[in-house]
């Protein structure tokens, strides 16, 4: 428990002092978003506001990432199970990293051309299919190297709710092309979400945070966990690993919000959002709790559906059923203002997070009854 403390506390210390740092030199390297100008146009007034800033709450949870690690050295290994940086807060990490590093030459691009085109969409999602790929057989092939105490893989080769579903085997192959899809729909689903001063940056607080709870749930009932004499546990890898990185980022989003929160002085940009969303779809993936994520992130989803939902009605029928997608938009063009879009978003999230942990908490209920 120190180790997500001490995370906690620099996530949150880095990213809410290092963003003014940020902003200035974004600002000097004339950083600004460009704004689309078939977009509301309430948001011109945001031009030239810096970009990129993703970059700041990824660095801040690496930071603390290493801070709980060197807080764990000084417990006891019994309790921890391993004091060294795994193969979980590698792959956790690489995708919060390398998705960021796609949606970062995404900005640079923009801000280079001077509009919003960035990296074509093929391109992006080749970026995204190559990292998911890359991590997705970290996570899925054993590396005697990395040997867990469980001898658990960071993913599993079956399809997973609150735990691993049995009858459900995937194969390596299988569990890789599902793992991919995970990062492909999470990421993306973030970075639809972002648009609007602080709303992606507040959804994904609440859902990392949900997921530091599962993590340390899952620490705390644990299969691998000598001390742990109970029937029920969970078969899972490095959960106090899972736990200190989630708990990290969403510290660093609460530190980072307090600039982007409207009015914004920074955005997060393709870097943070595709970062987010990366690490979401690890950390769904490596708790098995993978089909629990569309519940947990129904924000995402919701707004995911309103995009392919416009695509569809308008290359079918040459009709649009929104004013403009995605959905934060088509809110903007009906008359909300942007806080009370947020806000509800916001309230939108937190439902399908509170539903997700209900379920997940029922499960355990159910099975120490």
């Amino acid at each position: 428990m120190r180790a997500v403390f001490v995370a906690i506390i620099v996530a949150f210390a880095v990213s809410l002092f290092g963003t003014p740092l940020a902003i200035r030199a974004f600002t000097r390297l004339k950083a600004g978003q460009p704004i689309r100008s078939d977009g509301p146009q309430m948001h011109q007034t945001k031009k030239g506001t810096p970009t990129m800033g993703g970059v700041v709450f990824i660095v801040s949870t690496v930071i603390a990432y290493v801070a709980g690690h060197i807080a764990l050295i000084t417990l006891p290994k019994a309790q921890i199970g391993q004091v060294r940086p795994t193969i979980t807060g590698l792959v956790l990490l690489g995708l919060f990293v390398f998705c960021g590093a796609v949606g970062f030459i995404d900005d640079f691009l923009k801000v280079r051309k001077r509009n919003s085109e960035g990296l074509k969409e093929r391109g992006k999602l080749l970026g995204q299919l190559i990292v998911g790929v890359v991590f997705g057989v970290i996570a899925i092939w054993p590396i005697d190297a990395f040997k867990s105490t469980n001898q658990q893989t960071v993913a599993s080769t079956k399809l997973s709710f609150i735990r691993d579903i049995d009858w459900l085997e995937l194969g390596r192959i299988g569990a890789i092309i599902v793992f991919v899809l995970v990062i492909l729909a999470a990421s993306n689903g973030v970075n639809l979400t972002d648009g609007l001063d602080g709303l992606a940056t507040g959804a994904s607080f609440m859902v990392l945070s949900a997921y530091a709870f599962i993590g340390f749930w899952q620490y705390r009932h644990w299969c691998a966990d000598p001390a742990y004499k109970s029937g029920y546990c969970y078969m899972v890898r490095d959960p106090l690993e899972i736990a200190m990185i989630g708990a990290a980022a969403a510290a660093a989003c609460v530190g980072f919000l307090w600039w982007n929160a409207y009015p914004a002085r920074i955005f997060m940009g393709d870097t943070g959002a595709l970062g987010l969303g990366g690490l979401v779809g690890g950390l769904a993936v490596s708790t098995r709790t993978t089909l629990l994520l569309p519940i947990l992130g129904a924000l995402f989803v919701i707004v995911t559906m309103s995009v392919i939902i416009q695509r569809i009605s308008y290359k079918t029928t040459g009709k649009r059923v929104f004013r403009m997608s995605p959905l934060q938009h088509h809110f903007e063009l009906v008359g909300w203002s942007e806080v009370n879009i947020v806000i509800r978003f916001w309230i939108i999230a937190g439902i399908g997070v509170a539903v997700a942990l209900g379920i997940f908490y029922a499960d355990f209920l159910s099975a120490v009854s």
